[in-house]
């Protein structure tokens, strides 16, 4: 099978979060003819919205760069809320647990300082009295962001996708491999597996682990480390529900976590945000249990602060995909080739505002200042 498509103004490689987050930015826009493509048809499990749930807060202790973009994305998916039968947004609220004098909790109070943020210091003794479910040292802190809360990723993924399927403006195909990049005359072409091939002025990749072999194809090198990560679902008990434990970060001694309560009865969520395994983007990744700290690590947490956590009911296995600081990577990285990569395992948050600050700019042809922070110069 060969067809060629050439009649697009952009062509967007790679459909998962980020990717639909583009092209749904771009189709409200309605100033471009945008080719979207993807291997897989979302949501899936290969992407970085696996795994069913993601915590959004603005009172950020990655670094105050990120706050904007934390706000409007907040605002964007409040309004989204609203469109979506049984909504994608749980108001439960956030708390960001550890030493106050370790930076990352230094930077969640900054950062509300800064921005005029509603974000509650808690003593150890106040936050088990608050949130009953969690046991804390007497040093510890808990700084809690009320309009915090938890995302439902599929339903998130499947509103993004009904839209651009309905586009006028948007060709849309969740069967392309794309296996070749190569630029021409008049910008980039796509080459599927199967010999299809998709052409356009500029192009957006956006496709997790393959960004980096593609990239070199053109010339890109880009720094980005694929790791291996693990999360789990445990049994619960009351303490562990909506209504009396919200989401929460957890930095200390032991690593850093991030967890979910107990929604609609589906178990209780913690993962380790630090740690895991670096692979190579065509490794497959070992599956949870294959390395003894995959249990462990979570144990860890639930074992000695969270005493109503029970029998482990699911293990899963995802992937971040690295820069080397961590910070997330949007640019234009040679004319034309736009590059929006290295979430690190907290862009999912961002999404529609990231996806709207792109838009933007391949519209107008002006980098937004909410980007300026993730330029690929900073490695160079």
């Amino acid at each position: 099978m060969s067809s060629h498509e050439s009649n697009l103004d952009i062509l967007l490689v790679g459909a998962g979060t980020m990717g639909l987050a583009i092209a749904n930015a771009l189709a409200v826009e309605g100033q471009h003819r945008i080719g979207v493509l993807d291997r897989c048809a979302p949501p899936h499990r290969e992407g970085a919205h696996h795994g069913h749930t993601r915590l959004i807060r603005v009172a950020y202790g990655e670094g105050d760069q990120y706050v904007r973009l934390a706000r409007r994305a907040h605002t964007l998916w409040q309004t989204l809320d609203q469109h979506v039968d049984g909504g994608v947004f749980h108001r439960v609220g956030v708390a960001n647990i550890g030493d106050p004098e370790q930076p990352f909790l230094r930077e969640v109070a900054n950062s509300a300082r800064l921005h005029d943020l509603p974000l509650t210091c808690l003593s150890a003794d106040e936050a088990m009295h608050r949130f009953p479910g969690w046991r804390l040292d007497t040093s510890q802190r808990a700084y809690f962001e009320p309009d915090a809360g938890v995302l439902l990723t599929e339903p998130i993924i499947n509103a993004w996708r009904r839209s651009l399927e309905t586009s006028r403006n948007v060709a849309w195909h969740d069967d392309a491999d794309i296996v070749r990049l190569e630029r021409n005359g008049e910008g980039f072409t796509a080459i599927a597996r199967d010999g299809r091939h998709w052409s356009a002025e500029r192009l957006i990749l956006s496709a997790g682990r393959a960004v980096t072999g593609l990239g070199a194809q053109l010339g890109l090198h880009l720094p980005l480390q694929r790791v291996r990560k693990v999360f789990a679902w445990f049994d619960a008990d009351s303490r562990y529900t909506p209504l009396c434990f919200p989401g929460f970060s957890f930095t200390g001694s032991i690593g850093d976590y991030y967890g979910f309560p107990d929604l609609d009865d589906q178990g209780f969520k913690v993962g380790r945000h630090d740690g895991g395994q670096p692979v190579d983007a065509d490794e497959p990744l070992a599956e949870f249990g294959a390395y003894p700290e995959d249990l462990n690590d979570l144990l860890a947490l639930t074992s000695r602060h969270l005493p109503g956590i029970g029998a482990l009911r699911e293990g899963a296995v995802c992937e971040y995909i690295r820069t080397p600081d961590e910070g997330f990577l949007i640019d234009e990285a040679m004319p034309g080739l736009f590059v929006a990569c290295g979430f690190s395992g907290h862009g999912f948050k961002f999404a529609p505002a990231i996806g709207e600050a792109l838009g933007h700019w391949l519209t107008t042809g002006e980098r937004p200042e909410e980007l300026a922070p993730f330029t690929l110069e900073r490695f160079r």
